[in-house]
């Protein structure tokens, strides 16, 4: 039998986890000046206080509305980076075969632990910036390779995601680029030195990505993320293939460490890898105007090119301007990013109450984050360029967590193993086809206004013809709970082929909601209505809108007794279908 601990190698590393968790909250420099600067009013109101959820975990539920109004939410943002993380490792542990076999369950079980994590882990923010980084730092194990067979990898790698939500970009990197997860997606896993007699050349994927897509983008950019021009009002490349070249020799020797006697893969895709010399390159290592000298071993020449890389001014625009589309807003100003950016630049800023937050290090994410939550366009100043298209997978777990469903257990819903499909979400967890994620930052749909405004949606990317009806069709399965409708012997059956060790039966009880308050207005469409607004979507809904879906309620008959809970679903379903509630504003 295999055994994996939360971190997937034991004891010791779960301590070292353990340990640097902590520090990171030690990091966080707290500090209460003797006047605030300013009044906490976020949680001023329920809208104000559901719109600032939306943006910032999974779902905002009932209970946080109840809660949270005429609160800080400067506290609650620092109780949130206090939590304990939610790591993933525990679900790949949970569901490895005792006798070491193979089956579905066990591959699946990274995308079980993410929505049991995202839906009912307590860490919300940590977990929320965790996925938005995944849309930045790409890895998938859509592919059918290692990163599927091997699931402690992604896991891991996920984990990786979620122990550095609140530490430093620098620190993240380094984590990153040690992942097998990493090594094996972007192909530099036993990356080999260069041979002049054979003409075999490094691999150069992950030196191309890292600058590309995690760190500096292709053009230099203003503190503000927008273009700098040169004289001839052209964009300013930052580099050419020769710095990839150069770079990629960084990335040579890099192997999987195989120190354990007996260690199975699991364990070793687990650990961050570790140099070989013989594979590394020895040669100069020139990139950006900088130079590693020859002779240089591997982890050195990994910390002084991160160090170069991370040095650079575009970091800080580059990755804090997807951070806030990932969060709040597809397009925002030039005045929010730079804000964004100083913090990011600094390392601190001082929440609503005057409490100062970060590590007063340029990176720090802490302060980051709270950066762009916090920011006046965030929070009120809001414009017709303002809002982004919700993500799929947010809209699925916003449900789960708005309607408290009951039996949060992923391992009996088939539907949640793989939701890429059109006919789905279009979209899962950690399985993009591509390193460039579901959706670019920077797309605009053809043709569109949207384009025609030169303003941006990434996640129109995935929303199509198919995917729409998609959509509809996959909420109306868990809305209206048809997963109670499942041939508990088939499925009983499907599991003991796989050697599954789950009871059928279970499946049945996975995943429901009773909507027990939604049923006591269901007899007043109206204030049923403007209940679903308030907790789907911040009362955001037109009057326009709210008005059709009232006018289609009361055509359903009130006559038997489930016409109640049919109502309710359907109202559920359409505020959840509506172009007002997609829009998240």
């Amino acid at each position: 039998m295999l055994t994996l601990s939360a971190t997937g190698c034991g004891g010791a590393q779960e301590t070292e986890v353990a340990q640097a968790n902590q520090q990171l909250i030690d990091n966080i420099e707290i500090t209460e000046p003797s006047q605030p600067i300013a009044v906490d009013n976020v949680f001023a109101t329920p809208q104000s206080t559901a719109s600032f959820l939306h943006q910032t975990t999974f779902g905002a539920t009932p209970q946080q509305l109840n809660t949270l109004v005429g609160t800080s939410a400067s506290k609650w943002f620092i109780d949130q980076i206090a939590l304990k993380p939610s790591l993933k490792m525990n679900s790949v542990a949970k569901y490895t075969p005792e006798d070491g076999g193979f089956n579905t369950l066990f591959v699946e079980s990274t995308s079980i632990g993410f929505w049991q994590d995202a839906i009912t882990g307590e860490d919300q923010l940590r977990q929320r910036v965790a996925f938005a980084l995944s849309e930045i730092l790409v890895v998938s194990n859509a592919g059918g390779d290692e990163l599927t067979d091997i699931p402690a990898a992604v896991a891991r790698f996920q984990d990786i995601l979620i122990e550095h939500a609140f530490g430093n970009y620098r620190e993240l990197l380094q984590a990153v680029t040690y992942s097998p997860a990493m090594g094996t997606y972007l192909t530099y896993l036993g990356n080999q030195k260069g041979d002049e007699q054979t003409g075999r050349m490094p691999d150069e994927n992950y030196a191309r990505e890292i600058l590309q897509l995690f760190t500096l983008g292709l053009v230099e950019l203003n503190p503000d993320g927008s273009e700098k021009r040169d004289s001839n009002d052209q964009a300013i490349e930052l580099y050419t293939n020769k710095d990839i070249t150069g770079l990629a020799r960084v990335f040579t020797g890099l192997v999987l460490d195989e120190s354990g006697a007996e260690q199975a893969a699991q364990e070793e895709y687990a650990l961050p890898m570790v140099g070989d010399p013989e594979l590394h390159s020895t040669k100069a290592k020139s990139f950006l105007g900088y130079t590693i000298a020859a002779g240089t071993d591997v982890n050195q020449s990994i910390t002084l090119a991160l160090d170069h890389i991370f040095s650079h001014p575009n970091v800080g625009p580059f990755v804090v301007k997807q951070l806030i589309q990932r969060l709040v807003t597809s397009n925002p100003s030039p005045g929010y990013v730079a804000r964004a950016v100083e913090s990011f630049d600094s390392g601190s800023y001082v929440l609503p109450d005057g409490t100062k937050v970060g590590a007063s290090q340029r990176g720090d994410l802490t302060a980051t984050i709270a950066a762009i939550i916090f920011d006046k366009e965030a929070r009120s100043e809001k414009t017709a360029r303002s809002g982004k298209l919700r993500e799929p997978i947010l809209r699925f777990t916003q449900w789960a967590r708005a309607f408290e469903v009951k039996n949060i257990t992923p391992e009996y819903q088939e539907p949640l193993w793989d939701t890429r499909s059109a006919n789905a979400l279009n979209q899962h967890p950690y399985r993009s086809s591509s390193v460039f994620n579901f959706f670019r930052p920077g797309y605009s749909a053809p043709g569109t206004l949207i384009s025609q405004n030169q303003l941006v949606a990434p996640e129109f990317q995935i929303t199509n013809a198919s995917s729409i009806p998609g959509y509809i069709n996959f909420m109306t399965y868990y809305i209206f709970g048809y997963q109670q409708d499942v041939d508990v012997a088939d499925l009983q059956a499907d599991y003991d082929a796989e050697n599954i060790p789950l009871d059928a039966r279970q499946a049945v009880y996975s995943f429901l909601a009773d909507y027990e308050y939604e049923l006591t207005l269901a007899d007043d469409p109206k204030a049923l209505l403007a209940h679903l607004n308030l907790l789907l979507s911040a009362d955001q809904l037109t009057e326009h809108t709210v008005n059709k879906i009232t006018q289609i309620l009361e055509t359903l008959p009130m006559e038997e007794p489930q016409d109640s809970l049919i109502r309710v679903q359907w109202a559920i379903l359409l505020v959840m279908t509506s172009a007002d509630y997609l829009i998240q504003k």
